[in-house]
């Protein structure tokens, strides 16, 4: 148990103040959106690249949390000094003091630990571990990839006396990283499972990058690892003290494994480090059994009668229960929140304080309904106050399941003995096999690269405008609220209509009001753009005409030549604002640039900066106070800082569009469009394929028809081997016309065969590729993918 007056020890800290010392300190938080218990947490606040922890110290002792750390120096520290009876800790760094904290937490327990270092599989090889040693050991381990700078303590301070082995992954960008998590981690066994180009660009050389993963094993008995990978084995060969045992393996072991090169190192590094544990090899082929392919990621997806389904099936440890729980508070789709739970298996702890621990974490994310599978969960029942269904096995459940469930979110989360991916088989609305997968994490990743661009205290507008680029307009909004962010923006009405009705508050400006959809707008609380003195004058007499009043956006014009105030029209404008004050508060005076992505066009584009700036000094003289200003899109945030004013609006850059190569480096991919081989033929010279037989073929060859056509976005204009697709690391041209519903692609030189996934664009194929394939953008296809193609949210 650690408490308050033990920091000062630990953390080489001081206390600035001391009123709160006598209550335990069971949770360690960084995020004040994921608060559970207030009482017992204490609060780290991390002054970050792009974001400032102190600032959210006074919300959070508003919601009772009493013990904090904060940093030296932070501007918000007299603010912070006034809160009563609340323990602050002053400390140099706050990530190093939750290290060490966590650190200390570590030495209470002498048991073994297993450090996970490499550039893939740590996650794999930690979740396969932790199966694979289950029979002999009370394990713990990293939930999901927490391998960071935070992530690591925050994984380690979950040991308690029950556990007998734990298993904590470490991942570094840079130098002088490892030797903090090594401290923290202290593991007594380590693998490292291979080297790649994942942040190369945070060292010197690849060798250098080694070195410094490396030293997660200077205190380990014992290093396993593979000695084809020929740069690992020369530097631990050559660095290792020779107290530390290397355990290597040369190559996989076919008898143990069928499993791909990929995965058959990950599992041939679980089965090395089994057998120096001394566990037999009948043991070792008895619990491959247990083996199964680990999904590492939280995927969002429609369900059936209006619901949404959160499918976290891989697992179901207390750690990953609480992060899907937090991932489940993010969504505001729906107002009810339920959670299918199984029973937690080998938790550790005894049935009734686990079971209490769960209920109390429900209670703190308002959930609505628990419905609970298995023997253990029921008869815990009485741990639960929310409403409770209880079912002895999953079978017994999904004879029920299609008629318990309606327009509401849905946690599934189970262990994988339960086999809970049927549920989300009956429960997932059906589509066919074409998919758009959203990648939320690469969302957040690049909201926060353009975040890093910006001055202090410019706002920011995300775009989510023609269903967010076709990414899906409520899921996207609610993730870009959960992060802060301050506006967003949609073309129309019922736009706004849908983000409002699926929870989101935010305020939302509307491009293209229209006199018919004024009512929504005053009813839903959005703010439109208003442009011309005709849409103004329309605007206030329906205002006038139903005794209302509203926030507008006064767009002018700067030399787009679209829609906006001339500067002709500004005496008129700035008369009728007077006039109508008591209706009409201007939120905002912004305008749009015509050529910010251009290098050649860098005048023009500062001449139109210039001009809002005249323009809109004039009215806020006018108006008496000062509306927001904004006239920056994704392209000219980095380029044009003196125009980022009070707000910048973020749109294709967010979904993962760069303006130039430079800029695309920092930016993660998205969308990924991808499909699924639905036949696949065989032609001899002088068959024809398609529609009006355009696909000629000149010599023997294989054909695949996929499950998509131009009715799911996938332009014609890719027709007759205009397009290509990756199938299997390959590019597979399009050949003859592109259907409505299907299309036909090339695969003579390709392995395939029916079911294989089919990538439309990616990671592996960009959206811009296939854009100057068709003589387009990317937004033109981004924002064409049908609605019927179904979206698939996931973050990892």
């Amino acid at each position: 148990m650690l408490y308050f007056s033990q920091l000062l020890e630990i953390t080489s800290g001081k206390i600035l103040s001391a009123t709160a010392i006598s209550t335990p300190i069971e949770h360690l938080l960084i995020d004040s959106r994921r608060l559970t218990a207030p009482a017992t947490s204490l609060f780290f606040a991390i002054n970050g690249e792009r974001h400032d922890g102190h600032q959210f110290v006074k919300d959070l002792y508003a919601k009772g949390v009493r013990q904090f750390i904060i940093e030296e120096n932070n501007s918000y520290i007299s603010t912070i000094t006034d809160l009563k009876d609340a323990s602050v800790a002053i400390v140099p760094n706050s990530v190093r003091a939750l290290q060490q904290i966590a650190a200390s937490h570590r030495n209470q327990f002498a048991i073994p630990i297993i450090g996970i270092t490499g550039s893939n599989g740590k996650t794999i090889v930690k979740e396969w571990l932790a199966t694979l040693l289950s029979k002999r050991y009370q394990v713990v381990k990293s939930p999901r990839s927490y391998n960071s700078q935070v992530g690591v303590p925050l994984s380690v301070w979950q040991i308690n006396a029950s556990h007998t082995l734990g298993i904590f992954e470490a991942g570094i960008s840079q130098p002088d990283e490892m030797i903090y998590l090594e401290k923290t981690i202290q593991p007594t066994i380590g693998i490292f499972t291979n080297i790649g180009t994942a942040h190369d660009e945070g060292f010197i050389s690849r060798q250098q990058k080694i070195a410094e993963k490396a030293k997660l094993f200077e205190h380990c008995d014992a290093v396993v690892y593979c000695e084809e990978h020929t740069e690992i084995h020369k530097y631990l060969s050559a660095h290792l003290p020779n107290h530390i045992k290397r355990w290597t393996w040369k190559r996989i072991d076919t008898s143990l494994t069928s499993m791909g090169k990929g995965e058959g190192e990950n599992l041939m590094h679980c089965i090395t480090l089994m057998q120096h544990l001394g566990i037999s090899q009948p043991e070792i082929e008895t619990q491959l059994q247990l083996i199964h392919p680990v999904s590492m990621r939280l995927e969002l997806k429609q369900g059936i009668r209006g619901c949404y389904l959160i499918d976290d099936t891989y697992n179901n440890d207390l750690a990953g229960l609480q992060i899907a729980l937090d991932f489940l508070s993010n969504q505001q789709q729906r107002a009810k929140k339920t959670v299918v739970l199984s029973d937690v298996l080998e938790s550790g702890e005894p049935e009734k304080q686990l079971y209490t621990r769960i209920a109390e974490l429900l209670h703190s994310k308002n959930i609505d309904r628990l419905i609970g599978i298995g023997e253990i969960l029921s008869r815990n029942a009485d741990c639960f106050d929310i409403p409770t269904l209880l079912f002895p096995t999953t079978e017994d459940f999904l004879k029920k399941a299609s008629t318990l469930f309606s327009n509401e979110l849905i946690l599934i989360k189970g262990a994988r003995t339960f086999r809970f991916e049927r549920i989300i088989q009956k429960l997932q609305q059906k589509t066919h096999g074409t998919v758009l997968e959203i990648n939320l994490d690469a969302i957040v990743h690049n909201l926060n690269y353009f975040r890093s661009k910006l001055k202090p205290h410019t706002k920011l507008m995300a775009m989510v405008k023609a269903f967010a680029y076709g990414s899906g307009s409520a899921e996207v909004a609610s993730l870009l609220q959960f992060h802060r962010v301050d506006y967003l923006a949609v073309a129309y009405a019922d736009e706004g209509v849908i983000l409002r009705e699926n929870g989101i508050t935010l305020p939302i400006m509307v491009m293209n009001p229209s006199e018919e959809t004024f009512q929504q707008i005053i009813d839903y609380q959005l703010e439109p753009e208003i442009y011309s003195p005709r849409i103004l004058q329309e605007f206030l007499n329906f205002l006038e005409n139903n005794d209302q009043s509203a926030k507008i956006h006064l767009k002018v014009e700067t030399g787009m030549h679209r829609l906006g105030f001339e500067e002709e029209h500004i005496p008129q404008l700035i008369d009728k604002l007077q006039r109508n004050h008591h209706r009409i508060q201007v939120a905002a005076i912004f305008s749009h640039l015509a050529a910010s992505d251009d290098p050649a066009e860098r005048e023009y584009t500062l001449q139109q900066i210039t001009q809002l700036d005249k323009i809109s000094s004039l009215l806020i003289e006018a108006l008496g106070y000062e509306p927001i200003r904004h006239i920056v899109n994704s392209a000219g945030i980095a380029h044009y800082p003196e125009g980022q004013f009070d707000m910048v609006r973020l749109g294709i850059g967010l979904y993962g569009v760069g303006a130039n190569e430079a800029e695309q480096e920092h930016l993660k991919t998205v969308g990924t469009l991808k499909t699924t081989i639905s036949q696949i033929k065989h032609e001899k010279p002088g068959d024809t394929v398609g529609y009006g037989r355009r696909g000629k073929v000149t010599r023997d060859s294989t054909t695949a028809t996929i499950a998509i056509g131009y009715a799911d976005g996938f332009d014609r204009r890719f027709s007759v081997g205009t397009g290509s697709v990756w199938i299997n690391g390959q590019l597979a041209p399009v050949i003859g016309s592109v259907c409505m519903d299907m299309s036909m692609v090339d695969i003579t030189d390709i392995e395939a065969q029916e079911g294989d996934e089919v990538i439309i664009f990616g990671e592996q194929l960009p959206v811009q590729q296939l854009a100057k394939w068709a003589g387009t953008i990317p937004y033109e296809l981004m924002t064409g993918i049908s609605e019927r193609v179904k979206r698939v949210f996931y973050t990892e």
